[in-house]
Order: C-alpha cells, then structure tokens, then sequence
C-alpha cells in the first residue's frame, strides 16, 4: 500500500476569503488595523497560535491570545453561512484515488478537527480519508507530528507516502518525515517557495496532480 496526505486549506479548498474575513475581525476585536491579504495567506497551514505569533510578534500573550479566540469564533460562524468550495478538479482527484485499492488517503492539516469535519461533511467527503491530522493534537507544520502519526495509523513506511500542500510549511513537513513533497502551484505560497522547501514536483492543476500521483504509484 501507499499513502496519499493531502493538505486541506489552499490544496483541497479555496478558503483564502474565509481567512482574511476572520483574521481581518480578529484584529479588529483587538484594535488593530487588518492586515494585507497577501500577509495574512502567508501564514496558512500553520497552527492558529503559531500562525497569530507570526503575524504579531510584538503583541503581548494576552492580545495574541484574545485575537486567537476571535478568529475561532469569526470562523465558526462564516461556517454556518457555507463553507469553503474545492478548487475545480479536487473532488474528482479524490473519487479516483479513492477508487484504487493501492492508495490509502489521509489528511494533515493545520485546522482544528471540528473545521475539518465540517469540511469533510459539507462536501460530502466521508469515508474518503483513512487518517485525519489537525492541530488539536500535534505541533505545528513543519513539525514532522502529522505525518508520523499517519504513517503510524496506516503502517506505511515513508518512502511510500506522498504529502501534498501548497506552502513550503508542508514542503518542510514533508522532508522532516522523509516522505516525498509534492507542491500544487494554486495555493498560497509562490512556487519558489515551495521548490525551496523540497517539493519533488509542482503541479499546476488536478489533472497533473492526479498523474503526478498516478506514475508514482505505478
């Protein structure tokens, strides 16, 4: 068997605007100014808290703090007006992977586990992934954790996973667990960034990601 670990922010989904909309309120809560959209999509795929340390260093624990818990609730609730969409081509990537009994699927991502299963479950996605990772129990990306525990769950070795993202955090993961990256060019991190990190390849769209996959599987 081989393992398949999709990232979910910026690979699976499109949730750039849901991200901006909840950091911009965070920091309103708090006073400050929003930031840049570019700056705030740099931080995707960390862990909130590390994600918050990053983008306002200076800010005291308590204020980082308070803006963590405004993201948490601005998110939940844009969650109940709908959620992020796939990007064109995601869901049939998975359908046929899923549809191979050589590939395990899996998921590590820095959303917490509720956001996850509300992703999973608004698009329909159940029973797709044999291991789902999220912030709740490991240190952030690129902290190997994610990747080891679902190398552990489905007992594959690393040389046979693959780890999909679309930032150098995941990149970085990846080569932490000595599992190959592969990068996807329509996230949030430009492709250089990704090629310095250690992605393998970089793909530009689904139907190459779903080849890419396919001839290393082969």
């Amino acid at each position: 068997m081989r393992l398949v670990v999709f990232d979910v922010d910026g690979t699976l989904v499109d949730s750039q605007d849901h991200i901006h909309h909840a950091m911009s309120h965070a920091f309103a809560q708090v006073g400050l100014e929003p930031l840049p959209k570019a700056e705030t999509l740099r931080i995707v795929g960390l862990s909130l808290p590390v994600a918050v340390r990053e983008l306002a260093p200076r800010l005291s624990d308590a204020v980082q703090a308070a803006i963590v818990a405004a993201y948490k609730d601005s998110f939940a609730r844009a969650r109940t007006q709908g959620i992020a969409p796939l990007f064109p081509g995601a869901r049939d990537c998975l359908d046929r992977l899923a549809r191979r009994d050589d590939l395990l699927l899996a998921v590590a991502t820095g959303k917490s586990r509720r956001g996850l299963d509300a992703m999973i479950l608004g698009h329909g996605l159940q029973g797709r992934f044999i291991s789902l990772q999220t912030a709740d129990g490991h240190p952030s990306k690129p902290h190997p954790a994610m990747l080891l525990a679902a190398l552990s769950e489905t007992g594959v070795p690393a040389d046979r996973a693959v780890m999909i993202g679309d930032t150098g955090f995941d990149m970085a993961m990846a080569q932490a667990a000595g599992v190959t990256g592969l990068g996807v060019t329509w996230g949030y991190h430009p492709p250089q960034v990704l090629r310095d990190h250690g992605a393998a390849r970089l793909l530009d769209d689904f139907g190459a990601l779903t080849q890419a996959i396919e001839e290393w599987a082969a």
